[in-house]
């Protein structure tokens, strides 16, 4: 067991260089092959234990960004999460018994990220195998079978090299190394001829980053000045569309937490807000905090038109747990000094149209928003042509966690074909292509603003359309799995096995 769970801790490990920054991610099958192996031939009672380890080491290192808020959380999220890998461990002992098993298996992985993804309270999607696929050879594939299909081939690439290795003789071992090179062979298919659809129009858009004074973290102790430096920029960018050297835009994107108190109480505020949309003269979809009452809070995109003033919002739809509002806080929430900085509690955002601004219907994401499917997807389904995201990730500016986060808002703008628009309140701010190639960007903790033509599409690509069922019907799977192993278990516990009869007694007592 010792050395099981020493290799589990450098395959954990290995998974988590597979993602962004360093991004290196032919590790990826090799770390989920090394899963499987050293969870092999245990019982239930103790396959867990490798599964444990393995999962610390993956997310301990994976979110080790979020250490800048604190020891516990980073610590207590990343445990969280630890917990499910350990669950999968013991989970694919029965699955083992089954034809094909290596497809089980693979179910069985994705089946645990669906879950994670959304509890307990509201989940954590970071670690997804398919968030670590864009600028690789299969993430042309991301239209065709979404975020959740493009895990599912990983997480089967893993099993099969896992079967391999376990292999007893030339044959068990050249038939599944085979599978994994044809699955991820025909998961890279689409480069030769990638998902494509045909523009239903265009428009001009730009997004402000107006940076954070001093290190660059801490945006409640310059609130003020943060939308002040958004106001200023939004006027240079008025005064360089007047001097004919940029195309005014149909709208402007500003990031989340723009304006981190509520504007429509504090009338500085308010009109420093008024004062960007009138020098620019087109709507400005604003991050805006809003007071929900004694007990919440809400973070919201607001469109403040030049005309009708504050009119459609987004309410964001993944408030963070620990960060922007606290489960159970009856029970922690007054015996942890770090959970006393957060006296109110997000409220959670429910919208499914996308926001129409200025003509063109738009699908929002907030911050972390963007790593959860089903916001995304419920937009886009109901006519959203284009896609925005506003994040405030200052506290991580120093963190990879800037670059994991761009990552998969370009892994959204290939699996949604839509051009993406990011708003950043200092890094990154860019505009990205539906073939997830960044068409521009600024450099971070830089004032500054992107402008850009994108494109407009109307198609449904199939990765939205199946998403949402993909990962339900895994977790199916699992079901029906343990239900197949359970009979073949009783049946075979009923009916000897021919062969041991005819055994030398030790090699029963072991066969």
């Amino acid at each position: 067991m010792r050395t099981r769970c020493l290799v589990a801790a450098v395959a954990g490990f290995a998974l988590s260089l597979s993602f962004p920054e360093l991004h290196v991610y032919v590790l990826l099958p090799f770390a989920v092959a090394a899963f499987f192996v050293v969870t092999d031939g245990l019982p239930m009672r103790t396959a867990w234990i490798p599964g444990l380890v393995f999962g610390a080491s993956f997310q301990v290192a994976l979110l080790w960004w979020l250490h800048v808020v604190g020891t516990i959380p980073w610590l207590g999220l990343s445990l969280t999460q630890t917990l499910w890998y350990g669950v999968l461990g013991a989970a694919v002992v029965p699955l083992r018994r089954l034809k094909a098993a290596p497809l089980w298996l693979a179910a069985a992985w994705v089946a645990m990220e669906s879950i994670r993804c959304t509890w307990p309270a509201g989940g954590m999607p970071w670690g997804r195998l398919s968030y670590a696929v864009v600028g690789t050879p299969v993430a042309d594939a991301l239209p065709y079978v979404g975020a959740t299909g493009l895990s599912l081939v990983l997480a089967a690439s893993g099993t099969l090299l896992a079967t391999a290795y376990a292999g007893r003789d030339r044959h068990a071992r050249v038939l599944p190394l085979a599978g994994a090179v044809a699955v991820l062979a025909v998961a890279s298919a689409p480069n030769v001829a990638p998902y494509s659809a045909a523009e239903t129009g265009q428009v001009d858009v730009a997004a402000v980053q107006g940076d954070v004074p001093g290190n660059g973290t801490d945006v409640l102790a310059h609130y003020r000045r943060i939308t002040e430096q958004h106001d200023v920029e939004t006027q240079r960018l008025a005064a360089d569309v007047a001097a004919g050297t940029v195309p005014k835009p149909a709208f402007v994107v500003w990031p989340e937490n723009s304006t981190a108190i509520d504007p429509f109480y504090d009338e500085q505020m308010r009109a420093d807000i008024e004062e960007a949309v009138d020098a620019i003269d087109v709507p400005v979809l604003a991050g805006v905090v809003v007071d929900g009452g004694p007990k919440h809070v809400l973070n919201q995109g607001i469109v403040f038109d030049p005309v009708t003033g504050a009119g459609d919002r987004y309410t964001k739809w993944h408030p963070v747990p620990f960060g922007e509002y606290i489960p159970w806080r009856w029970i922690f929430g007054t015996h942890l000094a770090e959970l006393n900085q957060i006296p109110r509690d997000m409220v959670r955002g429910t919208r499914v149209e996308p926001l129409d601004i200025a003509g063109t219907q738009v699908a929002d994401a907030i911050c972390f928003d963007v790593a959860y499917d089903d916001g995304l997807y419920a937009q886009l389904s109901h006519g959203g042509r284009l896609v925005v995201v506003q994040t405030s990730n200052a506290m991580f500016i120093h963190t990879e966690q800037i670059d994991q986060q761009f990552a998969i808002s370009r892994l959204r703008a290939i699996e949604t074909h839509r051009y993406v628009v990011v708003a950043a309140i200092n890094g990154v701010t860019g505009v990205i292509a539906p073939d997830g190639s960044v068409v521009t960007s600024v450099p971070a903790r830089t004032r500054a603003y992107v402008d850009s033509r994108v494109g407009l599409y109307d198609i449904v690509t199939p990765a939205v359309r199946i998403g949402p069922w993909l990962g339900r019907l895994c977790v199916g799977l699992v079901v029906v799995g343990w239900l197949l192993a359970s009979t073949q278990y009783r049946r075979t516990r009923r009916t000897p096995r021919a062969d041991a009869l005819t055994l030398p007694l030790v090699d029963r007592i072991t066969a």
